[in-house]
């Protein structure tokens, strides 16, 4: 790649903390009209290196060239002056504020003259469509931020990063809250944005995405660069060794599990305006997928069941019992596990340890007489659960803030385990974590699945729900589109029953039986 093509260079840049060497000596070329996918496991350093970029940090040593001049990035700023623009995982986003607002916010325009104190409004949402409209956004630049789904806001990502005149644009695992559909309406977005010369660098974690929307690859690991290659060259068997240092086989460790006899039924399941009249059943060592589109009501029926939310109506069935189930301590009480799709808010209480957050809810478990902690039985619990998911830490007391997303991720599962469940819903299991850790989770599945637990998992990816599921329910618009044998079961089947271009058929309606289900 010539360098005067360049609109950015990254030269020998490395980033010390207190005991960790997060970067060393690590190069990134970019240029304009370029995808680059940056991927590496968490803590490869691909994170630092982004905040770096866009001033959050500070390099130790290094050079960055910005289309060929040498530029210090003193802040956030400064680095939106030079052309760069970050979108996070998280969005920044004022719920209650115009989408006009919020791409403007700090730079309103003003009314001419003596009105100049007052933001001018009609030429602020104005300007913002037009924003919208290049990126090919069905969005009015009027709409209430709180009103839009989680593509659409992206999309407000997207223009925010236009109005100051980006010319790299940094998108941070930008697909992890979509659905099949949102994600290839981002790639046309993308597709757009290469066509007007803007250089994108693409954060993921889901290598089939490398592959379908990146110009060349960059692998970091341990902080270093190991690896680069135009996207034509590379493999996903070559990208996954350099990310992880070794060979690794079959992504979706799925091993044989004995099906056995119904473990949960669930019949008429309905919170209306949500979920409607959901039946389906769950057997012992079974792992059911539940895919859809985002807004389908995957998240919200999962919830439904852990009694998370309130029910309008339906019944639950555990060994062919019926239970009620009005809260999650009633889940709990039926041996119901629910591993949430957000970690951090609300699989985890952050602040506090490992040890801490593994035997929280097993609490009463290890009292004696409701007053006093078995201390050496949370101990034991806790150690007995680290090393059988592997989770690497230094110590049981080290906060779990400092994980990776993976080690998080196994936490959160540690500590359902320790209640012994009899069912585990996993939603999103694999959402934001590293290959190599993905493989793990995918395997301990497996693991708990030969041991006689029934499991739900709901994720957005078609290549899990097909490699790790036994059956597959496909929901869309709150309803039961289908249910799937492994052995039948498509990416253009699911696709079709989960946008509602398949109705009916050889497997719909499926209400009608619960038995059948």
């Amino acid at each position: 790649m010539s360098e005067h093509n360049l609109i950015l260079r990254m030269e020998g840049i490395s980033k010390a903390f207190p005991g960790v060497q997060a970067l060393s000596n690590v190069d990134l070329e970019l240029a304009p009209g370029e995808v680059l996918a940056l991927v590496g496991e968490n803590g490869a350093g691909k994170s630092t290196l982004m905040k770096i970029l866009s001033g959050a940090y500070r390099k130790d040593t290094g050079r960055i060239f910005i289309s060929g001049q040498e530029v210090e990035i003193s802040g956030p700023r400064h680095a939106q002056q030079l052309g760069i623009a970050i979108i996070y995982q998280e969005f920044n986003l004022a719920p209650n504020q115009s989408v006009a607002a919020n791409i403007f916010m700090a730079r309103e325009p003003r009314r001419p003259g003596l009105g100049c104190l007052f933001v001018d409004r009609r030429r602020m949402e104005s300007e913002a469509q037009k924003l919208l409209d290049r990126i090919g956004a069905r969005i009015s630049a009027t709409t209430l931020v709180r009103h839009l789904s989680v593509a659409e806001r992206q999309m407000v990502e997207i223009a925010k990063a236009l109005a100051v005149d980006a010319r790299i644009i940094i998108m941070d695992e930008p697909t992890s809250a979509l659905g099949e559909e949102e994600v290839e309406s981002l790639f046309e977005v993308v597709r757009t944005l290469k066509e007007q010369g803007i250089g994108i660098i693409f954060i993921t974690h889901r290598l089939e995405e490398v592959f379908r929307i990146a110009d060349r690859v960059v692998v970091l690991r341990d902080g270093a660069r190991v690896g680069s290659m135009p996207i034509g060259e590379a493999t996903p068997e070559k990208v996954i060794q350099w990310m992880v240092g070794r060979e690794v086989g079959d992504l979706f460790q799925k091993k044989k599990a004995e099906i056995g006899a119904p473990l949960l039924e669930v019949r008429g399941l309905t919170r209306r305006g949500v979920v409607e009249n959901v039946s389906f059943t769950l057997r012992r060592g079974e792992i059911l997928g539940f895919a859809g589109l985002v807004g389908a009501g995957r998240t919200e029926t999962v919830r439904l069941i852990f009694g998370a939310d309130p029910k309008d109506s339906g019944e639950i069935l555990i060994e062919g019992k019926p239970v009620t189930i009005t809260s999650p301590r009633d889940a709990l009480a039926a041996g119901i596990g629910l591993v949430p799709e957000d970690r951090g808010n609300h699989g985890l209480v952050l602040t506090l340890s490992v040890l801490e957050n593994i035997v929280l809810p097993s609490l009463d478990r290890h009292t004696r007489l409701r007053v006093w902690l078995d201390r050496l039985g949370l101990l034991k619990t806790a150690q007995e659960f680290v090393n059988k998911l592997n989770i690497r830490i230094a110590q049981l007391q080290q906060k779990a803030m400092f994980l990776s997303g993976g080690n998080q991720q196994k936490t959160v599962v540690a500590k359902w385990l320790a209640l012994r469940p009899r069912i585990l819903i996993m939603d999103e299991p694999t959402r934001g974590i590293d290959v190599g850790a993905k493989a793990e989770i995918h395997a301990l599945m497996s693991q708990l699945a030969q041991e006689g637990i029934g499991i739900i998992m709901v994720s957005s990816e078609l290549p899990e729900i097909l490699g790790m599921s036994d059956r597959i329910l496909v929901m869309s618009e709150g309803r039961v589109a289908a249910i799937l044998d492994r052995e039948e079961a498509t990416q253009e089947l699911i696709m079709a029953y989960a946008s509602g271009e398949k109705l009916g058929g050889a497997h719909g309606p499926l209400l009608a039986s619960p038995a059948a289900l």
